[in-house]
């Protein structure tokens, strides 16, 4: 009689991870046309809430200028947000200096003093306006008096401020209908002063351009 031979089966111990845990199958690689699937418009449409989220713009370039003749601009008419301050103006290079009284009283014939008022754009741009006061000897130039003129109907409208050669004055040119007072930005006057003049304010004597004007270099 024949006998054969049983085969010899090991016993599996469930206790064994490695025995009783099947091979992870390969991650499948993504092919062009499962990319497609990251435009599906269902994925990438945005509900209302998405707008919801609150932010505030911060305030970091304050220019220091003239109004653009294009442009119609309101002054606030907070009085703590204009000052009569000493600047110095050199047109070539398109630079005003704000200088600290007593720099002013050290060069005498060389600042003038202005109104410095705070402007802004419809286009939401904060600027510092300086508008020139009468000389000492009471001399009245018609574009200064006509900018301080413009500033003040410019407190409650929006206007635009064109020089006009022949008259040898600024005409003012006042927005038609409706238009909503402009959002101003919560920044004080003396943080509007910082940004608007941190590279152009002169607190020494040894300033270049204190250096400048006295010939010291």
């Amino acid at each position: 009689m024949t006998t054969v031979a049983k085969p010899i089966v090991t016993p599996v111990d469930a206790a064994d991870p490695v025995a009783t845990s099947a091979p992870a199958p390969a991650e499948p690689q993504k092919t062009a046309e499962t990319k497609l699937d990251d435009f599906n418009i269902e994925n990438l449409r945005l509900d209302q809430s998405f707008l919801d989220t609150s932010v505030k713009k911060l305030l970091l370039t304050v220019p220091v200028k003239r109004p653009s003749s294009q442009d119609f601009i309101r002054v606030r008419p907070n009085p703590e947000y204009r000052a009569t301050l000493a600047i110095v103006e050199l047109r070539d290079e398109r630079e005003t200096y704000l200088l600290a009284p007593h720099i002013a009283r050290g060069l005498p014939g060389e600042f003038s003093m202005a109104t410095v008022y705070t402007a802004i754009n419809r286009q939401g741009v904060v600027f510092l306006w300086p508008v020139k006061l009468p000389a000492t000897d009471g001399r009245v130039i018609e574009w200064h008096r006509a900018a301080a003129e413009a500033a003040e109907i410019a407190m409650t409208r929006w206007v635009r401020i064109k020089a006009n050669m022949s008259l040898g004055a600024y005409d003012v040119v006042a927005a038609q209908g409706v238009v909503s007072d402009p959002a101003w930005p919560d920044v004080s006057f003396q943080e509007l002063l910082k940004l608007g003049f941190r590279s152009y304010f002169v607190g020494s004597f040894d300033h270049p351009l204190v250096k400048r004007l006295t010939g010291a270099v």
